[in-house]
């Protein structure tokens, strides 16, 4: 097999493309990389602890390693630690990076422009898929999952803290993707398929942050951006 590693966010797309992968068995996974907010120790933009991280990385027995990223990163600042892990990877015989991304064509673009110039191929196995059909594979496999961050832009506050069901798929609304790939929630795997064991934890307090509107590449803020918020529901290792 083909080594390769896998962009692992701790997600449901992140869990259920690993686990197309490890099916086709055309990979081997040596690592899953996880971008995380050094000023939290948490995974970005979802929040999740870094020991509920770890957990979830010996659960499904693959080893992890991280970016470790600013509060608020910059595209320079991201792309610049991205490359330096990218060349640790080169040096150990790894060509291959696996995303869970299913349709967003500029940031696919974006990955795989970034990563060629390094001779890294991107893999994206659940890409152009309907997501619809994607969310029903997912339950269906045994997945348990739990939302831990909406954006308040698509999501109202009740949402957050919710496991991942047919009633919370029903309950979305309809301008709202189901698998949330544009970016209205974000989840934490906590069993299935690929795991060993569950991840144990406990649902702790809701909290509400604010971000400033992201930047281009050249440091500017585009006219069309504003400020954002997110409601985060707060996990603790159980």
């Amino acid at each position: 097999m083909t080594s390769a590693y896998f962009n692992w966010s701790g997600g449901k797309d992140s869990s259920l493309a690993l686990w197309k992968i490890v099916q086709e068995k055309k990979f081997r996974i040596e690592y899953l990389l996880t971008s995380i907010n050094s000023f939290h120790n948490r995974i970005s933009m979802h929040g999740v602890r870094w020991e509920l991280l770890e957990a979830q990385a010996a659960a499904v027995n693959i080893p992890l390693t991280t970016i470790e990223l600013p509060e608020q990163p910059s595209m320079i600042e991201y792309a610049t630690a991205m490359m330096q892990k990218v060349s640790w990877f080169k040096g150990k015989g790894i060509a291959h990076s696996i995303f869970g991304d299913i349709f967003l064509e500029d940031l696919k673009k974006y990955r795989e422009e970034k990563l060629a110039t390094a001779g890294i191929k991107c893999v994206f196995p659940i890409w152009k898929k309907d997501t619809r059909e994607l969310m029903k594979e997912f339950i269906f496999a045994g997945f348990k999952a739990i939302v831990v961050c909406v954006n308040e832009k698509f999501l109202e506050k009740k949402f957050c803290g919710r496991m991942v069901d047919e009633s919370f798929c029903n309950d979305l609304p309809a301008a709202v993707d189901i698998c949330g790939e544009n970016g209205e929630f974000h989840t934490f795997v906590y069993d299935g398929p690929i795991f060993n064991n569950p991840v144990s934890f406990k649902k702790g307090e809701i909290v509400y942050k604010e971000y400033l509107a992201p930047k281009d590449m050249d440091g500017n803020t585009p006219a069309s951006e504003k400020n954002y918020g997110f409601y985060f529901c707060d996990l603790l290792p159980g």
